[in-house]
Parts: structure tokens; C-alpha cells; sequence
């Protein structure tokens, strides 16, 4: 999943609300205080001000516009009151930040309050990641280190008629460049040559006031030295879209995150903490869903929530595509079952003009699935939510049109060997439409609080993928929430078998896990014991485990992968892929076009190739990571077994880093380009053989080796297997065609620039490495070049001998340097 999001760092989203705190700044005693004081100071009269041709909205705030002037009635109630502030796109231009910036693109969040100073009213940014009891000695302190920031200031004009609120012009929040709002980060002014902001054709476009929200759109227009896409006038110009949202006075209950349950958080620390440091800790975000009757849910009826979460699709969205993207939207009811919801998440049509004339898909009251026309293919669920607590109050999944593109292609390439109806660009709509639903789902659930749980992939026994009814009953992996979109491991020959993913019984695990409502808890810290029992109860089983993916080494956790056995999986998407190659003219051929189409399905079969072999190599240096707390026994991080680190090896010597003939497929290279063959498989080999040898992964296989000793899989052995497997024509005596010469320089150019990088290193640094991977890479070549030498004459190609006395001298110059 990957969106362009930027945010300032002066916005936090965390907040304590426990009766024993209270998060910084909010001083109920001021609060009231403004409410009830009388205003004083001289200012205009308000029917000077507010007249003629006035554009006039009531709701949380008053709003007037005259001309180009924009103006609030800020009530004396509402000041100091938390607003949420989210910005959005609603237009922009082609292209704009490489395609992935798009409308409805959220540009930032941030809580913000008005207050009143003097004759003037600031906003300020509030902060809710350090909070303290503010009846406590330490709160002086974090006060004093987390003083607000002004994001606008302006003046009190008038005071309205009822004496009820200050009058106060605006226009310049929206007009001028106010960049805790705006579109325009600064890599892409740099990127574009923005000159400036010409406020000449920069304008307030409309005002809305609702009960619970403030709705602003303006329009901003940059002069631009090199703008993108087809622009003629040398400008970029965006319409923006600002909400000013009440955030609710009766909060919803935090719940404390858990890492052994994937959740998206925000983080807070509780300088009140008893323990000898602040205490830090994550709440999950998520939706407010209690039960409508407390007493029927208690006695496990499945029971509707007061409030529902509803997604309207947008308007711009194709009549077909409707039932799918509903069916995705709605397929988390099951999930929500589990949690004794019914109907707990909606999915509508856009209302007409007659039913809902102030619908707009930038009005935070709506949750809304967009539907984009880019030629970007991709798709994202993001969600604004309460940093106090953690609430989500609302979310706009976005659909990239075309993404229909990757899935057509991917299905063909994965699936194309197993199903016929997949041996076409014209995937038939009731297929395509099932991944779109797919999709629509796993957005969903990210914008229900779900991050990826990559690690869910490798839940399943492979040969379990191969089953019609295990496929039919689980899916292709426990979550939805994994990359796992085709099932490449059924063979032709495994009738019935399910090939799009779904949803599984981790999906309704974590849904349960953070929605379930607790009426016997009080706070969030009584949750807590039940939620851990909830875990405890499934440890140990590999369908409910998380693991996000990134940052780790855990081979289970890989992206776009399948099965428990990575070497058997690869095996066999690669024996489909050489079934597909030799079709693809066939199946991408269409009268009267070019093969462009060919090319591309082409180019894209090529990186799955390349992720099978990443799947795999993930294994060799891998560590198991199993997420537990300190109660639970076993350890959380294990070294991948040597026997399944030496099978990862022969698996890359046998399909990785041999002469790929199945692709280098002559009927396709003659129809899509004239030369390049041999360095794109190249590449590839290479892009494999960069992260075979990974210094980190290096220095993993090390501490392996100085914790299990002869139980590891050493480094020495990898390295001996894999010069072995590359340069077997060398012990073979056999001729070394072009793919596998280009092969073996890489390998030594490789070997070589890690000790030129470390030697360059020490030297940059005054400082001796005292790492084993220089040694081991000047090992290395030793020892080919030693066999090279005694070698290279048992082969009579005269190529061969050339490149052998090549490598010599590769060698001998990589010492010398």
C-alpha cells in the first residue's frame, strides 16, 4: 500500500484521558471562563461590516462572504475548543507529484484551538503527545517544554448582534501561504521552479457551515518555472479543501495497542507515570461502534451499533463497478460479527441533488470510495481520526482507474496457466470485478484501523493453496491485509481451486480484538487483562499472528508471497510462469494494434520472477520473529533453520542464476525490441545476487554462526555453495554462454566493491572495520581466482577462456585498488 502524505511536525495525534490526567493545555477553569466572560475592547459595528451582498451560512460557526472577504462568528463557547483541521485536494493538475498525488489527497491533519488575545484571536496547533495530572508538581515542567504555536492570527473586527461571538476576517488563512495547510511541499516547489504564490488568481471559492463542521475551499495558484504535465501558462493551480471539524465532548474510550495484534496507533507519554521514566504507550485507532441494546449484546445476540459506518461511493464511479466496491465495503460485516455487531458498516450509492443537495465528497460528515481517473495503479485507505483518543471520524478510500490494469495483468501472468478465462486483456467482468471488490476490502480495512499483516501469507501449508475446498473455506492467507492477490501456487491440473484472495479468520480476529465492546470495562487500563486473554488464547497459531513486514528480516513476513515453504511455492509459480511465456503473444495480440500490450504483460512477468527468487532468499540470514510479552515462553527472534537456508541456496543456483531460456523467449523478444535481452535478465540476476550477498544479511549469517555454531548455516558455506552454483562451467570444464558470463563478472564486480565501500569507509572515518565481510570477499576471490588459474584451460571455447583470464584480471585489479 503504498500516497504522498506530509505533515508538520508541530501536529501530534496522542492523547491521556483517564480521570487521573489531563492532557496538556486544556484548563477547564479558562475554559468556562471564556464562556461566560462579557466582551470588552472598541471595535466596528457589525452592520458596518456585514453588509450589502453577503453570502451568509449558519452552523458551528457563522460564516460570511463579501466580495473576496471570508468572515467567522466565533462563538465565546467555542473558543479553546478542540477543532480537527484537514486539509484535502479537491483539483490539481495532471500528473501532479508523479500521479500519486490525486484529488481527494489528504495534505494534513492537526487539532487546533481559538483563542483570544487582547484584541486579536490566535489559532493555535495543539499538541496531545505529553500529557500530565494538572494538578501535579511535574505539569509546570511540561508546559513549559510544549508551548503551542501560532498557526494564524488576526483581528477582532466587531462583535456580532447578540453578543455572542467576535467577527473576525479570515481570508488571509486561505488566500495567502499558510504551509501547515497547503499543497505545496517543498521538494515539489524545488521540483516544479515555483516562483511564488500569485494571489491575484488565488481566491476564496466557497464557505459551508454545517452544526459540527466548517467547510472551505479556496482556490491557489503558483507561478512555475517547469510545471507539470501539459500546463501552457507557466502555472499550478489546485483547489484545496480546509475542514474545521468539533471534535466531540463526550470521547469515545482509548484502547491501548498491543504489537501482537496489528493496529494503526498513536503513541503518548504520561509524565504522571509512577515507573521511572515517562510512561509511553499506543492507542488504536478505530471507529466508535457501541451496541444499541447493551443487554441483548451481554447475552451474545448479535446487536446493531448506535452509529454505523457508512461509505457512499462516489459519483464519478462506474455504474458496473458499483456492486463490487459495495460487496468490498460490506464484506467486513462478517468480520464485525465476530465482534457481535450486525450491520455494522454500510455501503450507499451517492445521493442525487434531491436527496442530499450539500453532499460533497470533501465534507468530512462523509466517508466516501473515490474513484480517481489517473493513469496511476494503485489504491489507499487512509482515515482522519481523534489524536485524543484515537477515534476515527472519518475515511475516503481511494480507487486509482487504473489499478484495473495491474490486476488484468497480474491475472493473466499468475493465473493465466490455470484458468482460461484469464488468457485475455478482456478479463471478464465478474473476475476483474471480484479483485476490485478484493481491493476495495483491503482498503477498508486500513481505513478501519488494519495495517498490512504481510506475515499472515505464510500461515498456510503451500500444498494447502492447491485445494479446492481449503481455498474455497480460508482463502489464500488468513488476512486480507497481506500482499497476497493470486493464487501462482494452484497448478492447472487443481480444478476448483480459489484463485483472488479474501477475507480470514485473522481479519475477524483483529476486528473482534479491537472492536468488541467491553461494558464492564471502565478504562482502558480494565481492558487491558481481557484483551490479553484474547491473545494468549491463539498464541501459538500461526493463522492469528501479525508481523507487519518492514523493518525486520523475517522471511515469513515477505511481500507478494504464499505457503509456508517459499522454495515450493516459487517452484511452482515459476513452473506456471513457463507455461504463460510461450502464450503471451497469443493472448495479448489484438488486430490492428502494436505490442505494446505484449511489452508490458512481458515486462511485469519478468519482476514476478524476480519476487519468487526474493521470497526465497529472504530464508538465507533470515530470523523468525514471533511478537510475545514478557509472561509468555519462548524467545521472539530465531535464526531461520540451516536446512532451509541450504535449499534457499540450491533453489538460486538451479532457477535463479542459470540461463533462463523459457524467458528469454525468441517469438516475444522479436515482436517488442531489437536488443536489450541479456541486460534485462541481467539485471534481474543481479538485483537477486545484491541481496543474496547484503551486508546486513552477511552480518546476520556471522551471529548466527557465533550463537549455534555448528548448527548454522555459515557464511563460508554460503559462499561456497553459491561460487559453486555460478561458476559451475569453471569446475565443469564446460563453455560459458553470454547470460552466464554476464552473470559471473557481476559476482566478482560484487564481491570486490564491498571491501572498495568498507575500505572507503575506514578511510572517510579514521577507523579500523572490524566487520568479517572484507575478509570474507577478499577470501572469495582469492579462492576463485586460485581455481580460475588452475581451471580455465579444461574448457576449449575460446570465449570461455577470454572471459576466464578476464575475471583474473577483474581479480588482480580489485586487490591493487
Amino acid at each position: 500500500m503504498k500516497q504522498l502524505l506530509f505533515t508538520i511536525t508541530l501536529c501530534l495525534f496522542l492523547i491521556q484521558t483517564d480521570a487521573s490526567a489531563q492532557w496538556f493545555g486544556k484548563k477547564k477553569k479558562q475554559k468556562e471562563k471564556n464562556k461566560t466572560e462579557k466582551p470588552k475592547g472598541d471595535f466596528k459595528e457589525y452592520k458596518e461590516i456585514i453588509k450589502g451582498d453577503v453570502k451568509s451560512d449558519e452552523g458551528l460557526f457563522t460564516t460570511h462572504q463579501i466580495d473576496d472577504k471570508l468572515y467567522y462568528e466565533i462563538p465565546f463557547n467555542k473558543l479553546e475548543e478542540d477543532l480537527l483541521l484537514v486539509s484535502r485536494i479537491v483539483k490539481l493538475p495532471d500528473n501532479f507529484g508523479g500521479g500519486y498525488i490525486n484529488a481527494g489527497s489528504k495534505v494534513n491533519e492537526q487539532v487546533v484551538r481559538w483563542y483570544k488575545r487582547d484584541k486579536n484571536i490566535d489559532l493555535k496547533v495543539i499538541s496531545f503527545q505529553n500529557v500530565s495530572d494538572e494538578d501535579s508538581p511535574i505539569y509546570k515542567s511540561v508546559e513549559a517544554n510544549n508551548f503551542f504555536p501560532i498557526l494564524y492570527s488576526c483581528k477582532i473586527e466587531a462583535i456580532n448582534p447578540d453578543s455572542t461571538a467576535y467577527l473576525v476576517d479570515v481570508s488571509s488563512l486561505f488566500t495567502d501561504e499558510v504551509s501547515a495547510i497547503n499543497a505545496m511541499p517543498d521538494r515539489l516547489r524545488k521540483s516544479y521552479k515555483v516562483k511564488r504564490l500569485d494571489k491575484s488568481r488565488s481566491y476564496i471559492a466557497s464557505a459551508k457551515s454545517f452544526p459540527e463542521n466548517i467547510e472551505v475551499q479556496h482556490l491557489m495558484t503558483y507561478d512555475a518555472g517547469d510545471p507539470p504535465g501539459r500546463d501552457q501558462a507557466g502555472t499550478i493551480s489546485m483547489l484545496l479543501n480546509q475542514s474545521m471539524i468539533l471534535l466531540p465532548e463526550d470521547k469515545m474510550q482509548p484502547r491501548l495497542a498491543d504489537d501482537r495484534v496489528g493496529w494503526f496507533t498513536i503513541q503518548k507519554y504520561d509524565y504522571n507515570s509512577e515507573k521511572l521514566k515517562s510512561d509511553d504507550y499506543e492507542l488504536i485507532r478505530r471507529w466508535r461502534l457501541v451496541p444499541k441494546d447493551i443487554e441483548a449484546y451481554k447475552r451474545g445476540e448479535l446487536v446493531e451499533p448506535v452509529k454505523p459506518i457508512v461509505y457512499y461511493l462516489d459519483p464519478a464511479t462506474p455504474e458496473k463497478w458499483r456492486p463490487y466496491f459495495k460487496q468490498g465495503i460490506e464484506d467486513w460485516n462478517v468480520a464485525f460479527e465476530e465482534a457481535g455487531f450486525k450491520n455494522a458498516i454500510i455501503a450507499k450509492d451517492p445521493p442525487t441533488k434531491e436527496e442530499d443537495p450539500e453532499f460533497s465528497p470533501e465534507d468530512v460528515r462523509y466517508s466516501v470510495v473515490r474513484y480517481v481517473a489517473t493513469t496511476t495503479r494503485n489504491a489507499v485507505g487512509p482515515s482522519v481520526s481523534d489524536p485524543r483518543t484515537g477515534e476515527i471520524i472519518e475515511s475516503d478510500i481511494i480507487w486509482y482507474h487504473n489499478h484495473l490494469r495491474s490486476y488484468r495483468n497480474r491475472y493473466m501472468i499468475e493465473a493465466g496457466a490455470q484458468k482460461e478465462s484469464a488468457r485475455t486483456l478482456e478479463t471478464p467482468e465478474a473476475e476483474i470485478g471480484e479483485m476490485m471488490r478484493m481491493v476495495i476490502a483491503h482498503e477498508v480495512g486500513h481505513a478501519l484501523g488494519l495495517p498490512h499483516n504481510m506475515k499472515a501469507s505464510s500461515a498456510y501449508p503451500t500444498d494447502s493453496l492447491r485445494s479446492a475446498s481449503f481455498t474455497q473455506e480460508y482463502g489464500l492467507t488468513p488476512s486480507i491485509m497481506d500482499y497476497a492477490r493470486v493464487n501462482y501456487v494452484a497448478q492447472p491440473e487443481d480444478e476448483g481451486v480459489r484463485l483472488i484472495r479474501m477475507m480470514g479468520p485473522y481479519d475477524k480476529y483483529s476486528v473482534n480484538w479491537g472492536y468488541r465492546y467491553i461494558p464492564e470495562a471502565k478504562s482502558k487500563e480494565d481492558e487491558k487483562p481481557i484483551l490479553d486473554d484474547w491473545i494468549l488464547e491463539k498464541a501459538g497459531n500461526p493463522w492469528y499472528e501479525f508481523g507487519s513486514g518492514y523493518g525486520v528480516a523475517d522471511p515469513r513476513a515477505n511481500r507478494e508471497s504464499l505457503g509456508d515453504d517459499h522454495v515450493k511455492a516459487s517452484e511452482y509459480g515459476l513452473a506456471n510462469l513457463k507455461k504463460v511465456v510461450p502464450n503471451l503473444v497469443e493472448w495479448t495480440s489484438q488486430k490492428g494494434q502494436d505490442y505494446s500490450e505484449l511489452a508490458e504483460v512481458y515486462r511485469e512477468l519478468g519482476y514476478m520472477w524476480w519476487g519468487y527468487n526474493r521470497h526465497v532468499i529472504a530464508n538465507i540470514g533470515g530470523i523468525y520473529e514471533t511478537r510475545k510479552t514478557a509472561d509468555q515462553e519462548g524467545v521472539v527472534y530465531e535464526h531461520v533453520p540451516a536446512s532451509i537456508q541450504r535449499e534457499a541456496l540450491a533453489f538460486l543456483n538451479e532457477h535463479a542464476f542459470t540461463n533462463h531460456e523459457w524467458l528469454l523467449n525468441k517469438g516475444i523478444l522479436q515482436r517488442i525490441e531489437d536488443a536489450g535481452a541479456i541486460e534485462r535478465v541481467k539485471s534481474l540476476q543481479v538485483r537477486a545476487m545484491k541481496s543474496l550477498l547484503d551486508e546486513d544479511r552477511i552480518l546476520r549469517m556471522v551471529e548466527n554462526e557465533s550463537l549455534n555454531g555448528s548448527e548454522a548455516y555459515t557464511v563460508l558455506e554460503m559462499l561456497e555453495d553459491l561460487r559453486k552454483g555460478i561458476f559451475s562451467e569453471l569446475y565443469k570444464g564446460q563453455a560459458v554462454d553470454a547470460y552466464r558470463r554476464n552473470l559471473q563478472r557481476t559476482f566478482v564486480e560484487l564481491a570486490a566493491s564491498q571491501i572498495a565501500k568498507l575500505d572507503a569507509e575506514e578511510k572517510r572515518n579514521n577507523e579500523v572495520i572490524i566487520s568479517d565481510i572484507i575478509p570474507l570477499m577478499r577470501a572469495e576471490l582469492e579462492q576463485l581466482k586460485s581455481d580460475i588459474t588452475s581451471s580455465r584451460y579444461r574448457t576449449s571455447d575460446k570465449m570461455s577462456r577470454i572471459h576466464w583470464n578476464d575475471l583474473l584480471a577483474r581479480i588482480e585489479n580489485s586487490f591493487s585498488e
